[in-house]
Formats: C-alpha cells, structure tokens, sequence
C-alpha cells in the first residue's frame, strides 16, 4: 500500500465482494441449520442396517460438519473483509483530510513514485511555514499509510492462512475481525521466539508470557498453527527437552517456576494437537520433520530419545489423525527390533535409572521415560487413530528372531506367534516400573492403555460418555472388542493384577451390551431382530463372556458400568418389544405376542445370567482378606447414573419412532422412559427388596443381589407393558422365573472354572 494508491482507492469492487460474502454467510446458515437438524436429524432417527450403518450415517455426520465449517470460515472472511475494508475507507478518509489540512497550512503534498513529498507551497504563501510543520505533516500521512498498509498486507496473511487450514473442505478457525486474528498471529510469533531462546535464560517475565499466551491461545487455529511453524518440530523437541534437563547449571525462571511446568506441558501440548488438525502446507511439513526428528537424540548431556520428549506433550488435546498412526507405527517399529534382540523397553528408550534423568513428564503421575504411556493417552483422546493402531499387527508369526510363543493346542510344545499391536501392549510388553511423585508405583501407562482401548472400541474419547452418533460400531471396533474379551477370559490376572484398567473396560461392556446379550442368547433364528445392533456386532462366545464380565464384576467402576449397562439395555429392550411386539418374528406359527413373549422372556433371562456373573465376581472381591467393601461398590453404582442415562439416550440400537424424536433425543425426555425410571431407582436407592434392603447394596451375599436382580427385572417388564398399553401381569411372572434360571446358569458356568476360592483359572499358561 502506498500514497498513490491509497488516496485514488476505488473501493466499488470490494463493496460487491462484500456484499457477496455477506449473502453467501446467510445462505451458509441456512444450509447447516438444514444439514444439522433435517439431515443429521433424520439421520440420527433413521433405522440403519448393512453396509449404511456404518457408512451412510457417518457419511452424513460428516457432511453436516462441512457445511458448519463453511459457515464459520465465511463468517470469519466476511469479518475480516467487512473489518478491513472500514479501515481502508477509513484511512483513505484520513489521508484526504490530512492533505487538505496541510493545504490550509500552505503545504503541499504530491506523490513521488511510492512516496510522497511534503513542502512548503512556492511563493510568498509558503514563506512563513515552518520546517517542523512539514515535518508534522509528513508525520501524520506517513502513519496514515503505515495503518492502511499493516491492514491490507495482514488481511491478506490472514485469510491465506484461513483457506489453507484445510486441505480439503474448510476449517473451523472463527474469527470476528481482523485485529483479532492478526493479534493472534503476531502473539504465535512473539511466543515461537521466546521458545527458541535457551530455556536456562528464560526469565520470570517471560516464561509467564509464555504461558498465559500459550493459555490464551492454545485454541485459537492460526495462533497454533503460527507457533508451531515458528518453532519448528526440532525446535519444540529442544525447548521441551532442554526446560527439563537436570544437567543444565540454569534453569528458566532462575528455578522460581518449576510448579507451573504442569501447566506449560499441557498448554504446550494443546497447543500442538490443534496445530496438527491443519491441512496448510506449513504444517504437512512439521509432521513430516517431526516424524523425522524424533527418530533422534534430543539433548547433550543426556541424550533422550525423541520420542520420549514428544509422547510426554501429546498427552491432551485431540492430534491429527494420520500424524498419530505414523508416530505410533514408527514408534513400534523400534520396540519391534528392540524385542527382537532381546531388549525390554527400559533398554529400547534409553533409560537406565538412577543419575540425573529429565522427567519430562511435569504432572505427578509418572517421570515420563516411557514414550508408550504419553502416546496412548494422545489415543484415549483420538479415537479413529486408536481403533487403527490396536488392529495393526506388531509382528508377523514368522518375522525373524520372532521372540513370541505360545502353547496355543495345549500339547505342552510352544510355536511362534503373531500378535497386533493390542495384544503385544495388553498381553505380552514389559511396561516400565516408574513412580509417581508420591514415590508410588505408577499405573499411568497401563490406565492410559485402557483409556486407549476405551476410544479405539467405543468411537469416543475416553471418559465421555456414548452418544448414538458412537452407538454403530464399526467391524475394526467390534473386533477390537471381541479380543479384549477373549484375551480376560484367557488369562483373568491380565485385569485382575491390574483393577485400575477395569472401569474403562466396563464402560466398553456397557455400550456393547446388545452384542452381549447376543453372545448369551440361546436363540439361533433372528437374533438380530430380538436384539437389534446397527453397525457391526461383537461375535463374542458364552464362555468368554462369563469369564470376562466375573473378572469385572470383582471392581467396583467395572461392575458398577456393567450393572447400569445392563439394566439400561434390559428395560429399554423390554420397552421397544412390548411396544413392537411384531418386531421379533421366532416362528411364524405364533401370534406377535406369543413372539414378543418369547422376546422378553430371552431378555430377562440374560439379564439374570449376566447379574448372576457380576455378583459373583463382587462377593468373591468381597470375601477376600481385606477385599473391597460393599459402600466402594455401592458409591460406584451411585457415580454411574450419567452413564445409565446416556445409555438410556441410545436405547436398544434402533430409532424407533415411539422413542426418538428429530435428532436421535428421547421423545419426553430420559426419565419418561422405562429405562429412565429403572436406572434412577438403581443409581439414587430408591428401591428395595422384598426383605426392605435398598437393591444392589448387599453384594457380599449373593442371595441378596439375586432378589435385587428380579426386582428390576419385574418392574422393567411391568412398566413396559403399561407404557404400551398393553399391560400383562403373566410376562411380568415370567420375566423372574427367567431371570432365575439365568442366574442359575452363571453360577453354573463360574464353578467350571474358577478353583474352590473363586480364583479363575486361566485357559492359556500365563507367563
């Protein structure tokens, strides 16, 4: 931008552009209003089946998200043409003013090339003006077309960094003006500076303007994908390793801030994810060199590996996809070699104990020298990338030096193996012995693997709850879940030696509780009527289900998920057949209430299978020397009460018209649903047994959980009935005569293979 220019500006045609981005943001509105309520809605209602179950609705989820997107970004470059163009009309304005002021100070101002001049006008006008008038006047224009030039060259880096978040579609970067994005590529860049300077000679001042800018800004697009660039993938793993290094005579801030290097890891962390979800071309190449870079040494004295500094700051935020599956195939790939000449993971990374180690991780729960534990909590937040990386083979049955084997026939002779990469995380690695800062045993890698396993098989970050949108499973997912059962039912100690692992893996049971259901079920005709899953369902065996779920019975958060699962499931299957008792079609011989009949019957008689399995394994916990008490396992069913309504939400995996409403919500709300009333007489105590104890409060006799199973089931199968209109005390006495037998037939499986003190005994030799 320069004088000439700016003073003879004909603003006409970015008027019309515009007023084009201004129609084309409220066309845009209009368009993901429809995508969002009419299309997602009707997608979210619609009962899917085959292939569309797991293709079509995410398909469409897909598109709705396109079109918000577009939305956004054309609402950002409206505002940031509409904010520019104000202040270029603004500065034209100006500029015209100044000139005609100065003229009135007898000065005259003419371009000359790109500039312009200021002087005294000629003759006896000018005599009189003074050179610190000139001087004002050229003063006041050049800052006039200093503005104009910083609003037209930022505006211009702005919007080119606005298309090219997305490589493909739009992004999702929201901007309400120009000075706002501008601040936050200018702050990216200020901050990206600061980070690059040896870490020892940070002072106070501006290691807290790092991190309350990386606080600010952590989830601004532009200012991630900014700061990123600026500092480089080498660059982020020196900063990082070298804030850490316990050789260093210096430390940041003279050592008055080590209790803020929490805040700084996660900030920095989110900070990157964000930055990774660009398309831009900038940022295709920081993955790329940060794949790279991590393949080396970081740091002089100490030499950590590169994938230990980084693992340690992808620990929050949701990392680009493609990004994660290659940092965790490459990351693999070296405990392949590694395990292939014999080497444990302590020996892979590096790390030796003792001595001054960096303890890269700043939080508390562990020091950070495995890069495993950082990179499977960046999965536990990502969860396509999740179910990709656990269904990927970690080595081939006949790789070279393959060091896996197994007596797989029980001929006592073992053979090599192959393994995927969940079974060599879940079954067979040596994780790392580290502490927390308590000087505890750290559980943090192996929590982080099942929180991992929880977003790879539910389709959602670990720790939040299912929505029908993650309701339809996909064949990676279902086959994911189909290991981790077979692999508890196995070798139990796999879970039992790690509780901590069992409320994630009871969260996953809950949301797979059709598929559970199937896997108990006699029925060989129509299962997929009597319980119907959209998407792919989990073919999971009657013995493995037993051996699995009294495994998680014997955990509080495990059995608890489990039970509200359960319940949830049971009343709102119960409610969808007595209110489409033509939905399960048995025989054709009988009438749609003797199938529904028979439909009901199935359900409570698994349902009793699976409380039968799960007290169980709760007595058994309880009767052990200083086992778990019954008020741990009693608070715990209180906590899941959020878990049984979202499960209530997604009901019995089919959009039924006389449950959900525009946009997969329960017509009336969760509470108006059998299944609402039955999970808040569960979790809040509100009902009792025939003997006057509140249900499910006395786990340590199995009688007592027996009684509280019956009394749910009844109630179910007695305000199911009703809310059809087509009440019937006689399935109402049927349900618990099912129930019954379906506890008696837990108990019968769990004496088969448990010894008599309720070990379970594992059908593979453990190592």
């Amino acid at each position: 931008m320069d004088f000439d220019t700016l003073l003879h500006a004909k603003f006409g045609t970015l008027d019309t552009a515009l007023t084009d981005w201004n129609t084309l943001v409220t066309n845009l509105e209009k368009l993901e209003k429809d995508a969002s309520e009419g299309l997602k809605g009707a997608a979210a209602k619609a009962d899917w089946s085959g292939v569309n179950s797991q293709v079509g609705r995410r398909f469409i989820d897909k598109t709705a998200g396109e079109f918000a997107d577009a939305h956004t970004q054309a609402t950002s470059v409206r505002n940031i043409l509409r904010d520019t163009l104000g202040e270029l009309k603004k500065a034209k304005g100006d500029l015209e003013q100044a000139i005609s002021s100065a003229r009135q100070r007898n000065v005259s101002v003419v371009p000359s090339g790109k500039n312009f001049t200021a002087k005294a006008v000629d003759g006896d006008a000018g005599k009189d003006v003074t050179q610190a008038t000139v001087d004002g006047v050229r003063d006041e224009i050049d800052k006039i077309i200093r503005s104009a030039a910083e609003s037209d060259s930022s505006a211009a880096k702005i919007l080119r960094a606005l298309v090219d978040q997305a490589e493909k579609g739009f992004g999702d970067a929201k901007y309400a003006d120009r000075d706002q994005a501008a601040a936050a590529i200018r702050t990216a860049e200020d901050l990206a500076a600061l980070a690059k300077k040896d870490p020892g000679k940070l002072t106070e001042a501006e290691f807290d303007k790092l991190l309350n800018g990386l606080t600010r800004y952590s989830g601004d697009d532009l200012f991630a994908t900014t700061f990123a660039q600026k500092l480089g993938a080498q660059g982020t793993l020196d900063f990082w390793a070298g804030l850490n290094d316990p050789n260093s005579r210096d430390h940041a801030a003279d050592g008055k801030r080590f209790d803020q290097y929490k805040d700084l890891q996660k900030q920095l962390g989110l900070t990157l994810a964000n930055a990774t979800q660009s398309g831009s071309t900038d940022m295709s190449r920081w993955k790329f060199d940060m794949l790279q870079a991590v393949e080396k040494p970081v740091g002089g004295t100490y030499g950590v590996s590169g994938y230990v500094v980084m693992s340690n700051l992808m620990r929050w935020g949701d990392y680009d996809d493609d990004f994660l599956t290659g940092y965790g195939r490459n990351m693999l790939a070296k405990e392949q070699e590694g395990a292939r000449d014999g080497r444990r993971p302590e020996q892979i990374w590096g790390y030796h104990g003792g001595g001054l180690w960096p303890h890269l991780n700043t939080t508390g729960t562990d020091f950070g020298f495995d890069p495993m534990t950082g990179y499977m909590k960046a999965l536990s937040n990502s969860p396509d990338a999740a179910t990709e990386f656990f269904n990927s083979e970690f080595i081939a049955k006949d790789a070279e030096h393959n060091p896996f084997t197994r007596d797989t026939d029980g001929n006592g002779k073992k053979e090599h193996i192959g393994l995927s990469n969940f079974q060599y995380l879940f079954e067979e690695r040596e994780w790392m012995q580290e502490q927390d800062s308590e000087g505890e045993d750290s559980i943090s890698g192996k929590n982080y693997l099942a929180a991992a396993l929880e977003a790879a098989t539910t389709g959602h970050p670990a720790g939040e709850l299912p929505t029908s949108a993650t309701s339809t499973h996909s064949p990676e997912q279902a086959k994911l879940f189909e290991d981790i059962v077979e692999s508890v039912s196995k070798v139990p100690s796999r879970l039992t030696d790690n509780s901590f692992m069992s409320d994630s893996l009871g969260q996953i049971s809950a949301e797979y509780m059709a598929d559970i259901h199937r896997g108990l079920s006699p029925v060989t005709e129509n299962k997929e009527l009597l319980y119907p899953v959209q998407g792919t369902a989990a073919e999971l065996g009657e013995q493995d289900l037993t051996r699995f779920m009294y495994t998680i019975g014997q955990n509080p958060e495990g059995y608890a998920a489990l039970t509200v699962g359960q319940h949830a499931y049971t009343a709102s299957a119960m409610e969808y057949h007595f209110a489409h008792p033509e939905a399960f079609v048995n025989d054709s011989k009988y009438t749609p209430t003797q199938n529904m009949e028979l439909a009901i019957k199935d359900i409570a008689r698994n349902a009793g299978e699976i409380q039968g399995t799960l007290g169980a394994g709760r007595a058994y916990a309880s009767e052990l020397e200083a086992g778990t008490s019954d008020a741990e396992f009693n608070d715990a069913i209180t906590k899941a009460g959020e878990l049984g309504e979202s499960l209530v939400g997604i009901g019995v995996g089919v959009g039924t018209a006389s449950m959900v409403g525009p946009g997969g919500v329960i017509v009336g709300g969760i509470a108006e649903t059998v299944a609402g009333e039955i999970i808040g007489s569960l979790t809040e105590g509100l009902m009792k047994d025939s003997s006057g104890e509140v249900i499910y409060r006395n786990g340590e006799e199995i009688e007592a959980t027996r009684e509280s199973t019956f009394r749910l089931v009844e109630k179910a199968a007695q305000e199911a009935g009703e809310r059809s209109g087509s009440p019937s005390p006689h399935i109402v006495a049927l349900v618990g005569r099912e129930a019954e037998l379906g506890f008696g037939d837990a108990q019968a499986r769990i004496s088969d293979f448990v010894d008599g003190v309720g070990v379970p005994k594992a059908l593979e030799q453990e190592k």
